[in-house]
């Protein structure tokens, strides 16, 4: 059998994410393993979520640090160290700059809470909402230099309710979140994603046949 992919997980948070990469390396089969989890706030929920599946973990508190370079700089250290091969940042909430992100360029993924390129930033929900969309979502991508930029690996749309209110519907995305961010895990370590001229191009992919209608 051959190696399995080795994730290093940022987190600053809960880690609700992180428990779903979590819960899919817990099966033998998943072409992917959690070598390192790194939080940059000491007291992240997330932390406690890897400890008690014996999963190593760090804290490198951003607060220590004379600027972003030397965190990045000890971020980086850390990840190399554990042999990482592929970064997830999993509500990680630091800017990361254009020299971390071109020292990992294309194995560095991240999670967002829309559809992008559509609401990129903070208060997603609340925006999609206001804006009277259809629909929103969730969204695994490469990560670039520009916020929330980057070649799109999978997406999840949901339906937005006429009644919603920002919680309900982050709720609902979430599901969808814990599905897509260990399906795009699984897909980068079988091979079958590539980057070719700035889109993603997945082998064998499967697409869905029929659209969905909102309101029906």
């Amino acid at each position: 059998m051959s190696a399995k992919l080795k994730l290093g997980i940022l987190i600053s948070g809960r880690g609700s994410n992180l428990q779903s990469l979590i819960d899919a390396a817990l099966d033998s089969d998943f072409p992917a393993e959690i070598v390192t989890v790194i939080s940059n706030v000491p007291d992240a929920g997330g932390l406690k979520r890897a400890q008690q599946t014996n999963i190593p973990t760090t804290v490198i508190n951003h607060k220590d640090f004379d600027g972003r370079e030397p965190f990045q700089d000890a971020l980086h250290d850390a990840l190399t160290s554990a042999g990482v091969e592929l970064i997830c940042l999993a509500g990680f909430m630091r800017l990361l700059t254009d020299s971390f992100v071109n020292r990992w360029l294309d194995k560095l993924i991240n999670i967002h809470p829309s559809i992008l390129p559509s609401f990129k930033g903070l208060h997603t929900h609340e925006r999609a909402i206001k804006a009277g969309v259809r629909f929103s979502g969730c969204t695994v991508h490469f990560v670039r230099p520009e916020m929330d930029d980057g070649p799109i690996i999978v997406q999840a749309a949901v339906p937005i309710h006429q009644e919603d209110t920002p919680d309900a519907l982050a709720g609902r995305v979430l599901i969808e979140e814990h599905k897509i961010y260990p399906l795009a895990v699984k897909l980068i370590a079988e091979g079958r994603v590539s980057v070719e001229n700035g889109a993603v191009k997945i082998k064998n992919a499967v697409n869905p046949d029929s659209a969905i209608i909102n309101p029906s």
